[in-house]
């Protein structure tokens, strides 16, 4: 399994429909896209955005429920893709320290990892088939602003000895 992260959630106008980017955090950074719904991408735009609803959305409401019952949500793990369909699943763990495994939409796995601040993971094998490593344009802006971005959603005050 490689982790990943979420890059880029735009919507696309000609299919109706959003489009995430995922990218291997280390190397070769391979990575892919995924059409997702209206609404996933929304909730996932959202999260990634750090807005909060005023009430519980669905994901929300399920990351919240497990709590109560004592579980968590450990990882996500998009497994393969067959016939254009990405397939994923989700790795719950219970206070007792067992793990369940359930199938799930790559688009929920995503969010509910978002939500419950998971890890996000990739199968090799399907890395191999569906990922690519961006051709280097000669200009590291994009690059540069990835880095930045990671710094911004990781700073701790503690960073600066203050």
């Amino acid at each position: 399994m490689r982790p990943l992260s979420v890059r880029r959630v735009e919507r696309s106008r000609a299919t109706n429909s959003f489009v995430v980017t995922l990218r291997e955090d280390d190397q070769p950074r391979r990575q892919f896209d995924i059409f997702i719904g209206l609404n996933e991408g929304m909730v996932i735009r959202m999260m990634l955005d750090g807005e909060v609803s005023p009430r519980p959305l669905t994901h929300d409401l399920f990351v919240l429920a497990l709590e109560r019952l004592g579980v968590s949500v450990k990882r996500t793990v998009l497994t393969h893709v067959k016939e254009g369909t990405f397939f994923a699943e989700l790795v719950l763990l219970s206070s007792t320290g067992e793990e369940t495994t359930v199938s799930c939409r790559p688009s929920d796995g995503l969010a509910l990892a978002l939500r419950a601040n998971a890890p996000i993971f990739a199968a090799e094998a399907m890395l191999d088939e569906v990922g690519s490593v961006p051709q280097e344009t000669g200009d590291d802006d994009g690059e540069i602003l990835d880095e930045f971005r990671d710094f911004i959603e990781n700073i701790n005050p503690d960073d600066f000895n203050l």
